[in-house]
């Protein structure tokens, strides 16, 4: 490991210079920047807009880890003990609440007792009816006059426990990791500040930009869904669209407060390690028959409640090269609705927003060296936050 904070030497004292520049300021990229500094390597990062606004902060904020299989669960649990590190070294909120996968049919029972048999004892614990709503914070509660069940998380048959998932405030946690990387020696931030091109020069790689000339050994072009902007031929190539969802914000909900991520029948025909077991398709083909709306919209029914009580809820899957601006409202009524029905309780939308992310049917990750010295990442699965970590690490590893 080299520990020297030695930045190249530049032939013009009006060039930036740096070992690595990080293009992007998104959770992929700050990853990037957090692992190179702490390696003793110095950064330049540089970021078009004047603070964060894509993916990585209009998301769950939860660590999807457990979810994950083959090599992105071997990313995502490297991932895992960075979050916790950088959360330590950063000063941002990190929990290990894991996550709750809520069960209302035998079917979805069926999908979580195999994985749970397939992982080791205990990464995915199941859950009786009183023991979902115990991991969720909630009491027993009582009967109404008919003899159903009143109170939160109704028309629950049981669940299952995620231990190894994470949450984190997606609105406060990339602000806060830049700021921090702002304080470290050799890290130098540039916002408002666009990349134009890249060329090889005697001292590595040359990046124009829209504030001057920058030097650097390596580059990482950190941007997410818009590769397409910088290097439209690879974007193409890897055939990457830009994943466009509909999610809203909820007041805190009147006496209700829950540690975990909270996923649904949706997300178990979602992600890879649910799909990967024998009764995921039992499971869609009741999802289908008995809820096709939500198959229809791509919905991934879950919900995370942020440090503030607040609720981030959602959301759709819809896929475009270029994503229009405008929210379908029948399609945030269907996932609200279904959501104010798992919790029990009314809810007070806030908030309505559009998700953004990088989404391929070639593969889940991209990592390609460009030109030398030039290295394009994008996580094209909707699981930037969840690999970010694991991902830089293994791409920064490289450099030492």
């Amino acid at each position: 490991m080299n520990n020297a904070r030695t930045p190249i030497a530049a032939t013009d004292h009006n060039i930036r210079t740096a070992d690595v520049i990080i293009v992007g300021a998104g959770i992929i990229g700050l990853a990037h920047a957090a692992h190179a500094v702490v390696n003793g390597l110095t950064v330049t990062i540089i970021e078009r807009d004047h603070h964060a606004v894509g993916a990585s902060v209009r998301n769950f904020g939860h660590c999807c880890i457990t979810a994950q299989s083959g090599e992105l669960y071997q990313l995502a649990q490297t991932s895992r003990k960075y979050w916790l590190e950088f959360a330590e070294r950063a000063g941002f909120w990190a929990a290990e609440s894991g996550a709750v996968v809520l069960a209302r049919t035998d079917a979805e029972m069926a999908v979580l007792r195999e994985l749970s048999e397939a992982r080791e004892p205990g990464q995915v614990e199941l859950l009786s009816p009183a023991g979902t709503r115990q991991r969720l914070g909630s009491a027993e509660a009582g009967l109404h006059d008919d003899g159903t069940r009143q109170g939160a998380w109704p028309g629950i048959v049981g669940g299952g426990f995620l231990r190894d998932d994470l949450r984190v405030d997606p609105r406060s946690t990339v602000a806060r990791l830049a700021e921090w990387l702002g304080r470290q020696p050799g890290v130098e931030l540039l916002w408002n500040t666009a990349a134009r091109g890249f060329s090889q020069s005697p001292e590595g790689v040359t990046v124009q930009t829209s504030r001057g000339t920058l030097q650097a050994k390596q580059v990482f072009v950190c941007v997410g869904h818009d590769v397409d902007y910088l290097f439209p031929d690879l974007a193409a190539e890897h055939r990457i669209q830009r994943c466009a969802l509909q999610m809203s914000l909820a007041a805190k909900p009147a006496g209700l407060n829950f540690a975990p991520a909270v996923l649904t029948a949706t997300s178990m025909l979602r992600y890879p390690a649910f799909t990967d077991m024998p009764a995921a398709e039992a499971l869609r083909s009741e999802v289908e028959a008995k809820q096709p709306e939500l198959l229809d919209i791509g919905a991934n029914v879950m919900f995370t409640q942020r440090p503030d009580g607040t609720v981030i809820m959602g959301d759709s899957h819809h896929y475009h090269r270029t994503a229009d601006p405008f929210l379908d409202e029948s399609v945030t009524t269907t996932l609200n609705t279904e959501i104010a029905a798992r919790i029990g309780q009314p809810l007070e939308i806030i908030q309505r927003w559009q998700g953004i992310y990088a989404s391929s049917d070639v593969a889940p990750i991209l990592v390609r060296d460009v030109q030398p010295g030039v290295t394009v990442v994008s996580v094209t699965s909707g699981v930037g936050m969840t690999l970010s970590f694991g991902l830089a690490h293994r791409n920064i590893s490289r450099l030492y």
